[in-house]
């Protein structure tokens, strides 16, 4: 498909699918796929987080993202706590093997970085992401006034 100023959506969700299929072979071996690893790096950055808030952070529902979750645990990578405040509130945190391998998802997203950014200068990654951020923030806008 060529695509062209019309379609660049279309593009965008494209980049999205491949970038996706790249990290899921990197992580093929480990049972995991591109979302686990997104969880795992929102953890490292936050320490713990509650479902809603990693469903929110993810765009996904809560339901998948109870999934991802489960499976991260059945694998030691987080840990489900009761919040010490709100007995109903579980917060999710990263094990010492999750942060083990948060190194390996790290090595992997600098690694899809340096393959989608090839050719470019600093100025154009600049460039593009202060136009992806405008785009972002234009549909964004659009989706609050509903």
């Amino acid at each position: 498909m060529e695509f062209t100023e019309s379609t660049v959506v279309s593009l965008i969700s494209h980049l999205h699918a491949i970038t996706a299929d790249f990290t899921n072979a990197k992580l093929a071996d480990k049972n995991l796929v591109s979302s686990h690893g997104f969880i795992l790096y929102l953890l490292s950055v936050n320490k713990t987080m509650t479902k809603t808030e990693i469903a929110r952070a993810t765009n996904r529902d809560k339901s998948t993202t109870t999934v991802l979750i489960r499976k991260l645990i059945e694998e030691g990578l987080v840990r489900e706590d009761t919040s010490e405040t709100d007995a109903r509130t579980k917060l999710i945190s990263l094990t010492a093997k999750g942060r083990s391998l948060n190194k390996l998802t790290s090595s992997i997203s600098e690694n899809l970085l340096s393959v989608c950014y090839r050719g470019f200068t600093q100025n154009e990654k600049k460039q593009l992401l202060d136009l992806l951020l405008k785009m972002n923030s234009n549909v964004e806008y659009e989706l609050q006034k509903k």
